[in-house]
């Protein structure tokens, strides 16, 4: 099942012909490995190489398509009926083709080669967005703002630094998604239960050389599922990741924040009700794909139990759960990466927002500060959070001139070092070398753009 927004490439990669065109590059090489062996003669392989060249190179046509639906309604079995219409392509020297194998040989070695190259494709998808994420980092390095604990004011950070962050969970994102790639790019030609019975492991080895993959150390039927589970559960812990990227972008968007939005082009329409509105449309949308490839999991997890050697219960979820789990990330991460490089951010706003308690997010370093002085740490809570109460209930007072009133405090500080207090500049102090931590540099590895 392919999302009607699949992007080119990934569609491609997931259509019938494609799909078709993997197996037919599995059951060619495994003829080309018999025929090196000498068990194929010459005459024979040139016809099928001549024959089956153009479906190898172009894929399947949607007439070929059609013929090879009509076969599979009377033998209900899709790969008898593949196998069928290539013997009516390439007459008698099909026989070769399939020789010793099961279908799960043909079926898993593709499926392998399919994966790989849809994984590389999200790969990429990813080094885009973390470039968009470096360069908005440093472009926003030192732009001062609020941070929020559960939701509330805590103590001010740099919008760069949420970025940052953000760059080094994707950082972990990709090295999973690497070993993924790894553990996903294994094909089988191992015959009906593993055991090599009816062709020499030689077959296996060639095909997987020819398509990029290794062969499975050992298996039964089939490639043993906990690798598809990896793969689906690292594409949903990308999945989350993203999802906590826009679901930050919403808040930020709220009316009462409104510290960044995503682009609003001219004539885009917010509400089919209300002309004034800006919506997050694809900060929302983003939450949504991102559950969507998470619901995988639980499948994916019980897909690695099989019966015996193998069972069909796997097979159904997989023609769904594959294509469509791999073309929403591939889906979400371009459109991530949109939103993020056309992000509007309000440094003017941020420094407001940052005032908006009157300097009560100054109260830690006061706190610290007092009981540097000589005032145990209950005292200095007790005195601090005191004031603070006044601030939260009534809005008239600010916190500072509070602080600098208090006699229990100015006895302890002076005026200069109660303003000093006060300065969001102290966070910006490790600022350089946090980045340092995550880009390993101290500028911009990628070129800014404009």
């Amino acid at each position: 099942m392919i999302p009607r927004y699949t992007r080119p490439v990934m569609a491609k990669l997931w259509s019938p012909s494609e799909k078709l065109r993997a197996w037919l590059l599995v059951e060619f090489y495994a003829c080309e490995a018999w025929y090196k062996l000498g068990k194929v003669p010459k005459k024979d392989f040139e016809v099928l190489k001549t024959k089956l060249r153009p479906y190898m190179e172009n894929g399947f046509s949607s007439l070929d398509l059609q013929r090879i639906e009509a076969i599979e309604k009377q033998t209900r079995h899709d790969v008898i009926a593949f196998l069928t219409y290539l013997a009516e392509i390439v007459g008698p020297p099909a026989k070769y083709l399939h020789m010793g194998m099961t279908s799960s040989d043909m079926l898993d070695t593709a499926m392998a080669w399919l994966m790989k190259r849809a994984m590389e494709i999200i790969l990429k998808d990813l080094k885009e967005l973390m470039e968009v994420l470096e360069v908005k980092a440093f472009q926003y390095k030192n732009t001062l703002m609020i941070g929020r604990t559960h939701g509330i004011h805590a103590e001010p950070i740099t919008f760069g630094l949420k970025l940052a962050l953000w760059y080094e969970e994707m950082k972990r994102n990709r090295e999973r998604l690497e070993k993924a790639l790894d553990n996903i790019a294994y094909g089988k030609i191992s015959g009906a239960v593993g055991t090599y019975a009816h062709l020499p492991m030689e077959i296996e080895a060639f095909v997987c050389e020819k398509l990029g993959l290794k062969p499975a150390p050992i298996s039964n039927q089939v490639i043993q599922r906990d690798r598809y589970a990896e793969y689906i559960c690292s594409l949903a812990i990308l999945a989350a990741s993203i999802e906590k990227i826009a679901t930050e972008i919403r808040h930020l968007q709220r009316t009462e924040v409104l510290e960044a939005e995503e682009f609003f082009s001219p004539g885009q329409k917010g509400s089919s009700a209300m002309p004034h509105k800006r919506n997050p449309i694809l900060s929302e949308n983003l939450c949504g794909l991102s559950r969507m490839i998470r619901s995988y999991v639980t499948p994916a997890l019980e897909n690695v139990v099989l019966w015996h050697e193998r069972d069909i219960s796997h097979s159904s979820v997989e023609r769904m759960m594959i294509p469509s789990a791999t073309t929403l990330a591939d889906f979400a991460l371009v459109r991530l990466t949109g939103l993020l490089e056309n992000l509007l951010v309000y440094p003017d706003r941020m420094l407001k927002n940052l005032d908006l308690l009157r300097g009560l997010v100054f109260s830690q370093p006061l706190m610290l500060t007092l009981i540097e002085k000589g005032m145990t740490r209950e005292e200095a809570y007790k005195i601090v959070q005191k004031l603070a109460m006044q601030v939260w209930k009534n809005e008239k007072l600010h916190f500072k001139e509070l602080v600098k009133k208090e006699p229990q405090i100015v006895k302890y500080l002076s005026e200069e070092e109660i303003e000093n207090l006060f300065n969001a500049k102290k966070y910006l102090e490790k600022i350089e070398a946090i980045f340092y931590r995550v880009f390993h540099t101290k500028e911009c590895t990628i070129r800014r753009k404009g």
